[in-house]
């Protein structure tokens, strides 16, 4: 009997060169050959901005931010003054936009996903007022919404002797919406802070850990009586109170006060992107196949269960990218409150700031700066939860 004989493949020597193919290398040629056009375009464009500004004999200086700006801004989020210098007047407008911003994403993004999912209700009244709120505001331009709403909405409400009252303590009147807000010290900011931080690395601790649904649930239950015991103790070591805005003679005294222009462009953004995000849930929503909603009816869930449990998980896979994109777009799109007088960065510092120093090089590079770390930041935001929800196509 002969044995049978074993054939193997013989592998690659030791010492060897592993073999490169012709369009791998063309690939990598190709993309050397355009970044190298990139760098040198850009080294074109430096030099060219240096030898003009050279020609008027100025040079990139960014001292004038040390200089004292000379002028006052009727909203700021910080304290500000005349005597203040334009670095000052910088964080002044970086904090008014990101202000609209953390205003209005939240606002556009509830009503959005109500539309959307009532443009899919079974109550056809419901799905054709959606059908409508959503044509409607989306084909007018943004700038139109924020002029109706500053010069049509706002501008005709009553006084503050007859502002609309909620519960007697938030107004609303020409003079903006006044509301209660908490008053503390700077070590009880300090303190509420480090609260802060701490609650966020106790959720950030248990959202590794893992483990099943019950344990979740225990989990979060436990984080926010962590979270509430630490706040209230940061409160109450802070000395800390509330300001409840009331009536003294023409206006409010106490509390916090949010200008028309502010309130005006936050609504007009919301509403306005509302009718975008709107359409984004719609479709997400429509793109997960109908078996997955036939099993859930077969298992006995109802329709807003199915919505909840089965529905938005899997179509939030597709709906978290375009969404960050809508977000990026109300971000930039704060910059119309210039034209209501809103002081945001392009307002206050793009504009008066760049005419008072003729620093345009400087202050364009840097308002440029903003927006851009800014988007990047949704950006990242974005996809950091996107692949942190470890979703995954079937």
């Amino acid at each position: 009997m002969v044995a049978p004989s074993l054939s193997l493949a013989a592998g690659p020597k030791r010492g060897t060169w592993p073999r490169v193919s012709f369009r791998r290398v063309r690939a990598w040629l190709y993309q050397a050959l355009f970044a190298g056009l990139i760098i040198a375009a850009g080294f074109a464009i430096a030099r060219n901005v240096q030898g003009n500004l050279a020609l008027r004999g100025l040079a990139l200086d960014f001292s004038f931010l040390n200089r004292e700006a000379g002028f006052a801004i009727s909203f700021s989020a910080i304290p500000y003054t005349e005597a203040s210098s334009y670095g000052r007047v910088f964080l002044v407008g970086l904090t008014n936009t990101l202000l609209v911003a953390v205003l209005a994403i939240p606002l556009a993004t509830l009503l959005g996903f109500l539309i959307g999912v009532a443009r899919l209700s079974a109550n056809a009244a419901v799905a054709r007022f959606a059908l409508v709120y959503v044509e409607v505001i989306r084909n007018l331009p943004a700038l139109l919404h924020v002029l109706i709403w500053y010069n049509v909405a706002l501008r005709a409400l009553p006084g503050p002797r007859q502002a609309w009252s909620l519960f007697g303590a938030t107004f609303l009147s020409n003079r903006g919406l006044t509301f209660p807000s908490p008053v503390m010290d700077a070590s009880g900011a300090y303190l509420v802070a480090s609260a802060a931080f701490v609650a966020a690395a106790v959720w950030f601790v248990r959202r590794r850990g893992g483990g099943g649904a019950t344990r979740a649930r225990s989990a979060r239950a436990v984080d926010c009586t962590i979270v509430a015991i630490l706040f209230a103790m940061a409160f109450w070591q802070a000395n800390a109170g509330i300001s409840v805005p009331h009536l003294s003679g023409f206006n409010f005294e106490g509390g916090a006060t949010l200008d028309p222009e502010i309130v005006a462009l936050v609504i007009a953004l919301s509403v306005y992107n509302a009718a975008f995000i709107a359409e984004l849930v719609r479709s997400s929503i429509l793109s997960v196949d109908k078996g997955q909603r036939e099993a859930a009816l077969a298992l006995g869930l109802d329709r807003r269960r199915i919505l909840r449990l089965v529905v938005m998980p899997q179509a939030l896979r597709l709906l978290v990218p375009p969404l960050a994109g809508q977000y990026l777009h109300l971000l930039k799109a704060s910059s119309l409150g210039a034209l209501i007088g809103f002081p945001e960065l392009i307002n206050v510092f793009a504009s008066t700031s760049l005419n008072q120093t003729g620093r345009a090089v400087e202050i364009i590079l840097m308002t440029m700066a903003v927006y851009l770390v800014l988007s990047a930041a949704i950006s990242l935001a974005a996809s950091m939860f996107e692949a942190g929800a470890k979703w995954k196509t079937r």
